[in-house]
């Protein structure tokens, strides 16, 4: 069993403002898309709330306390992370944690691998990921992408891999 976070993050951490994602690079999203197709996807109700729909070709897992919180059809809902996670690996082997900053946070001591997108500009935002401790991961780069008509940003994308003693 494997839990993978995946995220993309400004220089100074942003990773959300005003409830949304703060830049559109599409073939980062495509790259978000190809590596979780087909993997349980669990997020927070915030982070389900910035698209309101079930990304397709994966089982979508979205965590509230709220027993009767409304959902669109294609998504399941859990009461905490540790349900969430039960319930993805009853159908796979990987699955991935989305979002929320909470659940990033909560998930990192469990995690196995991450994968994260570093925005190369200082964004504005509420939402900020601390700086996570990756002593004893490996990292490895997958690929760079500069500004073009489709792209307002640079991007760097990693693989932080844990190493398991």
């Amino acid at each position: 069993m494997r839990l993978s976070l995946i995220y993309a993050r400004s220089l100074n951490r942003c990773i959300g403002k005003d409830g949304q994602i703060p830049w559109h690079l599409p073939d980062e999203f495509g790259h978000f898309k190809k590596t979780t197709l087909g993997k349980p996807i669990i997020m927070g109700r915030k982070t389900y709330e910035d698209h309101k729909s079930a990304l397709p070709g994966r089982r979508n897992i979205v965590i509230s306390r709220q027993p009767n919180y409304e959902v669109v059809d294609g998504i399941e809902l859990a009461d905490s992370l540790e349900s969430a996670i039960a319930m993805a690996y009853e159908t796979s082997d990987e699955i991935f944690v989305i979002g929320g900053v909470h659940f990033f946070v909560e998930s990192m001591p469990l995690a196995d691998c991450i994968y994260e997108t570093v925005v190369q500009a200082d964004i504005d935002g509420e939402a900020k990921l601390p700086e996570f401790d990756l002593d004893g991961w490996e990292t490895t780069l997958l690929g760079e992408h500069g500004v073009d008509e489709r792209h307002a940003y640079a991007y760097k994308m990693y693989r932080h891999q844990r190493q398991r003693v």
